[in-house]
C-alpha cells in the first residue's frame, strides 16, 4: 500500500511538471530574441503558434502584448490591444465610411517590419469582419470572419 502512495506521489509530481512546464518550450533563440526586444516584460507565457511560430503573451507597462517570433528569433509581430478612444480620428473616421453601421467589437495595434497597422473586429447583424487599416486612413485588409463551429 505504501508503494501504491509513492507511485501515485510520483505520477501527480510528474503531471503537474507537465503541464507547468508546458508552455515554456520556446527554443533558446525565440527566447533570447524575445528578451532583446522586450526587457521589461513580466509574465511571459508561450504557446506553439504553429510549426513555425512561436507566440509569447505578456504585460508591459500594464499592458497586456502578444508576439510573434520564428523558430530561428526572428521577429514578426506585436499586437495589444487599445481603447475605442484611443483609435486617431482619421482612422475611425476611415473605418466608419468604409462600414457604415459595423460596431468594433474589438481594436489592436499591430506592428510588423513592414509598419503599423490598426486592427479591428467589426460587426453588423450577422456579418463579422476583420479589417485593418493603416495610420494615413486606408483599409490595407478586409476580409468576412468565418464561423467557428467548435
Amino acid at each position: 500500500m505504501k508503494s501504491l502512495k509513492i507511485i501515485l506521489a510520483a505520477f501527480l509530481i510528474c503531471t503537474l511538471v507537465a503541464f507547468t512546464s508546458g508552455g515554456d518550450k520556446a527554443p533558446q533563440k525565440v527566447k533570447q530574441a524575445f528578451a532583446k526586444k522586450f526587457p521589461t516584460a513580466k509574465k511571459v507565457k508561450w504557446e506553439k503558434e504553429n510549426d513555425s511560430e512561436w507566440e509569447a503573451e505578456f504585460k508591459m507597462n500594464k499592458v497586456e502584448y502578444s508576439a510573434n517570433f520564428l523558430e530561428n528569433g526572428t521577429w514578426k509581430e506585436t499586437e495589444h490591444e487599445i481603447e475605442e478612444k484611443a483609435i486617431p480620428k482619421n482612422v475611425k473616421a476611415a473605418l466608419m465610411t468604409v462600414f457604415p453601421g459595423y460596431e468594433i467589437e474589438e481594436a489592436e495595434i499591430s506592428e510588423t517590419k513592414d509598419g503599423m497597422v490598426y486592427e479591428f473586429e467589426i460587426e453588423k447583424g450577422e456579418i463579422e469582419m476583420e479589417v485593418a487599416i493603416n495610420s494615413s486612413g486606408k483599409v490595407v485588409k478586409q476580409e468576412v470572419k468565418k464561423e467557428d463551429n467548435d
